[in-house]
């Protein structure tokens, strides 16, 4: 059995919660509290998202992927104040996917610039689709965000646990091209 430390990253309520609650086969540890009036100026409350709570520290969550693999999932806060957890969450982690809201698109700039500069891991950018719609065809949004040539770039609505395992394959997969299969430790 070979498992793998994944970081789910992102910017705030671009899905990372939604996508680990999605795919992971224990409950999903949460570490969310509620939005408040008084975090309205750190938090936006955008009317009709249907966001009331926020990440405050990580989401855990893991997944078999079959007999030889499983992963463990660790999915980042989304706002800048905790953004300090970032490099002790990626620590030991063997790739990133990192998820874009085109929407928001200027939230996703930090976490592809954190990837693509700190972090040390190899990564992959997915376009969460909400609402199952694409707002941005995939190679505008890789202009919009510099994203190098090598990056894998793909869009899927993280709601779907099929659709997160296919992001999370991704990631392995890269990860796999970029370090090797030594970078995937054996049980």
């Amino acid at each position: 059995m070979t498992s793998a430390k994944i970081v789910i990253a992102g910017g705030f309520g671009v899905g990372k919660t939604t996508s680990v609650g999605a795919i992971s086969e224990i409950p999903p540890i949460k570490t969310e509290s509620w939005m408040t009036a008084a975090t309205e100026h750190m938090d936006r409350l955008d009317p009709g998202t249907g966001k009331t709570t926020t990440t405050v520290a990580m989401d855990f969550g893991r997944v078999t992927i079959d007999e030889a693999l499983v992963l463990y999932l660790f999915g980042t806060p989304g706002q800048p104040r905790f953004w300090t957890m970032w490099d002790d969450l990626v620590r030991g982690a063997v790739g990133a996917l990192v998820l874009v809201d085109t929407r928001n698109l200027e939230s996703s700039f930090a976490a592809v610039n954190y990837f693509e500069h700190d972090a040390g891991v190899p990564w992959v950018v997915c376009v969460n689709l909400f609402d199952n719609v694409a707002t941005h065809p995939l190679d505008e949004v890789r202009d919009a965000l510099s994203l190098p040539a090598h990056i894998p770039l793909l869009a899927t609505d993280v709601r779907e646990s099929r659709n997160v395992a296919r992001a999370l394959l991704a990631v392995v997969d890269h990860a796999r091209d970029r370090v090797g299969p030594l970078a995937i430790a054996a049980h």
